[in-house]
């Protein structure tokens, strides 16, 4: 199987490393000069262009999508299409809202061309080693990409959620959860701080990390920044917002479904902009370490 694959960021090219790993042939292409060496480095196949990409693939084609959400992601799907026949399939791997996948869709279909969403989650190692995957779109064309998707996400990682958007509104609600989580760590060392104790933060991470209810890979993220920084001293505590967790609390609200915690946790980040607390250090941290998101240094 030969996939094309636009977008080798941070997660683009760790996709496509893991997909060469499991024998699926990728030719992948990125607007940024410096991204398509990394990937010729890494043994990828690289094109300069959209076009050459197309051109590459057997008459049966499927594109990995893996670009910022929004215009962007408009026109790369537009481009794509306009060189695609009916039958071809495009995946969106970003993070997109639901309601413009599902426009989109209905715009990709009329010229015949299938477009599944693709939620995508694990950070860096897990689109390397082994991502979690929320698929949605037509059954027939997700059958098609399934063995792609089997073998690019953990064992049970990857799920068909259901038609066109369920994948992208899944992936959303995922983000909103995981913004109260990572807000609940970092408050939770923001009050060992405070205490009349003298913590060492990373002796706290490694036991929170190892055999505790609440160990898992935001606690792994952070136990890493601690090695790293003892303190977090040199960065800031400034946290961007991807845009998931407003779009989470907006559904809630049309939807009359009471999220306190995703709203609260999306406030902190507001918040972060302007005042600088050692729980928005621990969730900037734990942000870089687990995506490679961007860090605010003193």
């Amino acid at each position: 199987m030969k996939i094309g694959l636009i977008g080798l960021g941070k997660m683009g090219l760790n996709l496509a490393l893991n997909m060469k790993d499991h024998g699926i042939k990728v030719v992948a292409t990125d607007a940024m000069e410096s991204a398509r060496e990394n990937a010729i480095k890494e043994g990828i196949e690289v094109k300069d262009t959209l076009a050459q990409v197309v051109d590459a693939l057997p008459e049966k084609k499927i594109i990995w999508v893996m670009v910022p959400s929004g215009v962007i992601t408009d026109q790369v799907l537009d481009s794509l299409a306009r060189q695609l026949n009916s039958g071809d399939i495009l995946i969106d791997g970003g993070n997109s809202y639901y309601k413009d996948t599902m426009t989109r869709y209905q715009r990709l279909q009329k010229q015949g061309v299938s477009l599944i969403d693709c939620g995508t989650s694990g950070g860096m190692k897990g689109a390397r080693y082994g991502a979690s995957l929320m698929v949605g779109g037509d059954i027939e064309a997700v059958k098609i990409a399934e063995p792609i998707f089997s073998n690019v996400a953990q064992r049970d990682g990857y799920q068909y959620l259901g038609k066109s958007g369920s994948g992208h509104f899944a992936k959303m609600v995922h983000n909103g959860i995981e913004y109260g989580m990572m807000q609940a760590i970092g408050e939770g060392f923001d009050l060992l701080k405070a205490s009349d104790f003298d913590y060492d933060y990373l002796q706290v991470s490694k036991a929170w990390s190892n055999g505790s209810i609440i160990e898992g890979l935001l606690l792994r993220s952070i136990q890493t920044a601690f090695e790293k920084e003892a303190t977090l001293e040199d960065i800031t505590g400034r946290i961007d917002d991807s845009g998931e967790g407003q779009w989470t609390v907006q559904e809630a609200m049309e939807k009359k479904v009471s999220t306190p915690v995703i709203a609260a946790s999306l406030f902190a980040r507001y918040k972060s902009k302007d005042e600088t607390h050692f729980s928005e250090k621990v969730v900037a941290a734990m942000r870089n370490e687990f995506g490679g998101h961007k860090v605010y240094k003193k």
